[in-house]
Formats: C-alpha cells, structure tokens, sequence
C-alpha cells in the first residue's frame, strides 16, 4: 500500500505544472521490486544493509563529516567558533548526502522499520595502546537519518545555500573554495557537485518515506544556483567542475514539474566549453554536442553523458542524443575494459587513448564503474537496445562489485586486472567518494530489474525477486526465481495481471549470442555455440529476436511460467590485436562473470604461466573462505596449463599444473598477491620469474 502513496504523493508534488516529457522508456522504480534473501543480490543488498550503511555513518562521525554540519551551524546562529580551520575536501559533505541515500533505499525493508532492529559496526582502535572503542551503534535507521538531517538543515544558509567549505568560516574558507560563492566552481570548490549529490539523496529520500524534509532543504539550495548560476547579467557563468548536477536537476524536475530545473540543467551542458576553463580533464574542450570521444576524468565524463541523456530525453534534443551515441560507440569499441571498467590511467583517473587498456595499471575506478551503467541504462531507456544492457551487466557484475568485499566492509578505489600484491582493499579513504558511491548503488540494484513501455514489460536483469509492476497503466505482478549468475536457468510467474495482453521482452544477453560486447574490441575463440531455449506452461515459444529480446505477446494469466534456459559454459576471450596489452593473452568467462586466477589458488605461481592453445576448463562449485572464516559460495574455473621457469642451471623449465580461476569480483579477500585477468597463451605474452639460485 505504500508504494501506491508514494506515486500519488508525487504526482501530487506537480500539481498543475506541465507535466514533463521523459524517456520513451519507463523504469520500474527500486521502490517495486524486492529483491529475495539469500540470492546473490540478496547477499550483496544484506551485506550493505547490515555493514556498509553503518560503516559509512560511522565513519561520517568520526572522520568530522557532521562536525562540518555543525560547526556551520553555529557560524550561521552568530556563536563565536573560532578562526576554523577548514579541512578535508571541498565535497566531504556528499558523503552524508550518499550514505542517506543509500539508507533510504534500505527503509523499503520491513524489519528496518522495526525500532528494535539494531545496525552496527563492531568497535575498533587504531593501536594496540589505546583502549578499544565502543560499538557504533543504529537502533532505528529511519530515526537516526532524520537526526543527521536536523544537522544538515541547521547549516544551511538564510538564502538556501548549503556549503560547509565555505560556511564553517567564510573569512577563511577552504582553499579550493575561492574568496566568494562559485569564484572556483570550474575548477576545485565542487559546489554544484555537492548540489547534485543533495538533490539525488534527497529524491531517493522522499520515494522512499513520502516525507518533504530532505526534499525541501534541496530544493532551497537547486533555488539558490538556479538564482545565482546561469548566462544572464549579475549570475556567475560558471559550469561544474565535476558533473552530477546536470542529473540531478533533469531529476528534481520530473519530481516537481518546475522547469527552471531543467533549464538550469541545459545551461549547465550547453555552456560546458565556453566558460573560463576550456580543457578536456573535465570535458570542457569543445561544447558537448560536438563531443565524439570519450576523454579526461572518466567518473566526470560518465556523469555528463548520463546528465546529457537526461536532458535529452526531456527537451527531445537530438544534437545530445547524437553526440552520446558517438561517444559511446567510442567507448566500446575502443576503451572498455573486459570488466565493464573504463578509465585507463591513473593520470588524472582518466580514458587514455583509443586501445590503450593496460591491465596492472588499469584505474578503472569504481565510481566510474557505477557512471558506465548510469550511461547504459538511460540509452537503453532512449534506444530500447539490448546492447546498452549487455554492457551494463557486465559492467555490474565485474567493474563495480570488485570494488567492494563480499562482507560489505572494504573498498577498492581503482581495480586493476592484474597485481603483483600491490592493491588491496581498505575500510575507508581520505577521499570516500567511491565507498559513499557503493553505499547509495548496491541498494539501488532493483530499480535496474525491470521497464516497461505501453503495452510492453521488459526483463533486462535476472535474479530472485518479486516486482509489483504497472503495465499501460494496470498491475502486474511477478516472481522470479533463479540461480543467476552460477547457472542459467530462470522461472518468471505472473502473480497477478490486470493488464490484459502485453509483450514481455526477455534480453538474451550478449554472452548467449556469442558477442562478449557489442563490438569488435573482444571476441569469443573458442568456437562454441551456446544456445537458450524459452518455454511458456511448458510449450516451448519460437521467435526472431528483435534488438536482442525474445519477446512474448500474449494475454497473461494468473500462475503463467515462463521458463528461460541460458547455456552456461566457460569461455575462452581474447581481446583485438590493436590493444597491445592483451597480446597473446586470453580471458576466461562464464555467463557474466570474468575471472581471474590468484595466488591462493595457485601457490605454484603465475610468474611463467602458459596456457594450452585450446583450454579445456571444467566448472566446480566451492566455497571461498576469507581471512576472518566466513565463507561464500562461488563456482570456479580450472584448466590444465604449464609453469615455465629457469632451473639452477639458468636452463627453461616445463611443469605441468592444474590452474583454478575464480570470479574477478570475489579477489583479494585472502591477502594481497598475485592475480591475473588476462593469461598468456603465447609464449611472448609470458612472464618469466628470475632464475633460480645454484
């Protein structure tokens, strides 16, 4: 029943304003879709509910990101705090917008609503003289947002601007604050960047409870930039330095149905390139709909091509939507990682030059991971194209979920394809923006299951849940139950169907239909031919797939199966012959999995490991124990290959040995090592260890 208040509460929001055009396809909000516990999403969902969420609260509280709030707080009420020394970063603030994100997708779950249900973090100390610290501890979630928000709102100023940086001490404020508001926005004060990601929080909050508190303090600071940022005499023209608030306006606009959002929004992207700071490190080389080529900060990047999308999706400006495809197709075809990963270098965590992908310098930074599948699911919401889901799959299940621990407690910020031992994970940063960033999407995964159009459902993601949908405007309701990503076999039942006849679209994903992206920058060689079969109460359903979907047209009833089998073998890749890394190399795969070998699994080594020309890899259930015993279920790769390596007598060497592969994701949870992601399968590709000693 709530979930019907929430709709109502926001076409009541509008009121009598113009209602907005939007994507010719519709989502299925997080708010309708509850994702099963003890499947693979809800492993990941629990594990960000019971340890990530209040691992990013408390560390919020004791890395000073409320103290921020509340010493701007007494500034603006006149107390005499000092001459404050503004430290940290100009955009700390976001870590308490995304956590309360984050946290509001997780208020959808019952037993979170229960004022008794405790979340806590286990108390630590930082050496073994000082006393251990206690718990930090969450006894009702919703409870302890709305006191975060009470600080939050007691720092914002008179006119609705709501800067800490600037606020704690405006004589003196943060070094990439600049003397006055905006003065440094294209470059380090991030003031807009800390709009976006108020705005975007604030949404998720107000879907999620249907209360105005955070909605409110975020429209009055939108109000604010919407006043003092745009082209006209007496505004600062400015663009962001980093992107989000181009999506985040287009977003508070469909919520409230005020056009000044969207408007701002497109000052924002139609002024990028004309202002004072003309580089392409944040885009700003050439206007955007001149934009062919993905280049600078990719998490920067990947923000404006989504902001793009969605301005063009409301305004039907076609000069965008031509200018994102361009750039997409060079991203694909050109620099994305086997991962999903893009961002090549860690010189400005940027795209580096079309095919140039190393693998043990590969930056691949996890919010950029997270701005790939914000890309692909709104041109998939714009083109209706499988493709645009066959990258965002993978970019999911590899790009994004390496970059946090199974147990939901540490973090990579890059995630590189291969290491000697030098990369692990770590409970927090000094710059937290990818653990906050992982804290406002793993809980939004359900929101990516399903859309709709008319008389159109599609099923883009797969994995145990139930989705209360609305079909050309009446209720359908589905299950779905699998074992996804370990095998592929999925059983959707409609529950409930008000909707008459409708089509459901089934993507069948790249990996099924022999293409591991939808380009020629990688290719399956093993020759295989994997095959998916589609049955309906049993009958099995023939037909040609239309942009990469089986689809199904009938008049649906109560207790109808539909019954979905994947082929689910291994599989050999190799990468095209212009990216110089992968040369004489493979990767393995295995529905959207990529994995990787790593050094517990091979104590013989990878240093001198040559794969056979043709692999021979067999699939074996296991449990992956971590450092403090817990275990996961996972399914692993082996296959035989040879150890080459120099003898005392400084002759080459060929040992036969039995190599075992598991997900990328699932590495470095036994201690830092080596591993591997790309192997090689030419003897120029290998990597040789030194000569043993006489």
């Amino acid at each position: 029943m709530k979930r019907f208040v929430l709709l109502f509460a926001v076409c009541a929001l509008t009121g009598n304003r113009v209602k907005a055009q939007n994507y010719p396809i519709q989502p299925v909000p997080f708010t309708s879709v509850s994702i099963q516990p003890g499947t693979f999403w809800g492993q990941r969902l629990q594990a960000s509910r019971d340890v990530t969420i209040p691992l990013a609260f408390s560390k919020c509280e004791s890395e000073g990101r409320y103290k921020n709030f509340e010493i701007a707080a007494r500034q603006l009420q006149g107390e005499d705090t000092g001459d404050v020394k503004v430290k940290g970063f100009s955009f700390d603030d976001t870590d308490v917008y995304k956590t309360i994100e984050g946290a509001s997708y997780h208020l959808l779950y019952p037993e979170l609503r229960n004022p008794n249900y405790e979340l806590r973090v286990p108390g630590h100390s930082d050496s073994p003289q000082e006393k251990q610290q206690s718990d930090f501890v969450i006894r009702n979630l919703k409870h302890y947002i709305d006191s975060v928000l009470t600080i939050v709102a007691a720092a914002q100023e008179a006119d609705g601007y709501l800067y800490t940086a600037r606020t704690m001490n405006p004589k003196h404020p943060h070094d990439w604050s600049g003397p006055k508001r905006w003065v440094k926005e294209e470059d380090l004060s991030h003031e807009l960047y800390n709009l976006g990601h108020m705005v975007e929080s604030a949404i998720a909050h107000y879907q999620a409870t249907g209360e105005r508190t955070f909605l409110d303090i975020a429209i009055r600071y939108a109000d604010c930039v919407c006043r003092e940022v745009g082209p006209n005499p007496g505004q600062a023209c400015v663009v962001p330095g980093h992107q989000i608030p181009e999506m985040a306006l287009a977003k508070l606009y469909t919520v409230t149905g005020d056009k000044k959002y969207l408007d701002e929004a497109k000052f924002l992207l139609d002024y990028r390139g004309k202002t004072t700071i003309v580089h392409d490190y944040s885009q700003a080389h050439k206007p955007v709909v001149e934009q062919d080529e993905a280049v600078g900060h990719a998490v920067r990047a990947a923000y404006m091509y989504s902001g793009m999308a969605d301005v063009a999706a409301l305004t039907g400006d076609s000069a965008y939507i031509k200018a994102i495809d361009r750039i997409w197709e060079n991203i694909v075809s050109k620099k994305l990682y086997i991962t999903g990963g893009i961002g090549a270098t860690s010189h400005g965590e940027a795209f580096g030059r079309n095919y140039e992908l190393p693998n043990m310098t590969a930056y691949c930074e996890t919010c950029a991971a997270i701005g790939n599948v914000y890309v692909n699911h709104r041109l998939f919401l714009l083109h209706g194209d499988s493709k645009y889901y066959d990258v965002l799959e993978r970019t999911l299940y590899n790009g994004i979920l390496s970059g946090l621990s199974l147990d939901g407690g540490a973090f990579f910020y890059p995630n590189p394809l291969e290491s000697k031992g030098q990369h692990e994970r770590q409970p927090w940063f000094g710059c937290a923006c990818c653990p906050s960033n992982l804290c406002r999407f793993i809980p939004s995964v359900p929101g990516y299951f399903y859309q709709t159009i008319g008389r159109n459902l599609y099923v883009n993601l797969f994995g145990g849940n139930t989705a209360t949908l609305t079909v050309n405007g009446k209720p359908v309701k589905l299950t779905q139950q699998t074992n996804y990503p370990w095998d592929g076999d999925i059983t959707l039942t409609v529950e409930q169907n008000r909707a008459g006849e409708f089509g459901m679209h089934i993507r069948i994903p790249g990996w099924v239909r022999n293409q591991p992206v939808p380009s020629d920058l990688y290719k399956y060689s093993d020759g295989k031919q994997p095959e998916f079969e589609i049955k309906v109460n049993g009958a099995r359903q023939t037909a040609a797939l239309e942009n990469g979907y089986f689809v199904i047209n009938r008049k649906w009833k109560k207790g109808d199966r539909v019954e979905i089998h994947f082929d689910m073998e291994p599989r050999v890749v190799t990468a095209s012959e212009k990216v110089a890394a992968d040369l004489g190399r493979v990767a393995f795969e295995r529905g959207p999995l990529v994995y990787c070998a790593e050094w517990p699994d091979n104590q013989f080594g990878l240093d001198g490991i040559l794969l056979n020309q043709k692999p021979d890899l067999e699939t074996k259930a296991e449990k992956l124990t971590l450092k403090n015993g817990q275990e996961y279920a996972i399914k692993e790769l082996l296959t035989n290959a040879q150890l080459l390596s120099f003898n005392s007598n400084g002759r080459l060497t060929l040992k036969d040995v039995n190599l075992r592969l598991i997900p990328y994701y699932a590495w470095n949870h036994r201690g830092p090592g080596r591993m591997m992601v790309w192997l090689p399968q030419q003897m120029q590709a290998v990597s040789l260890p030194a000569a043993a000693a006489k």
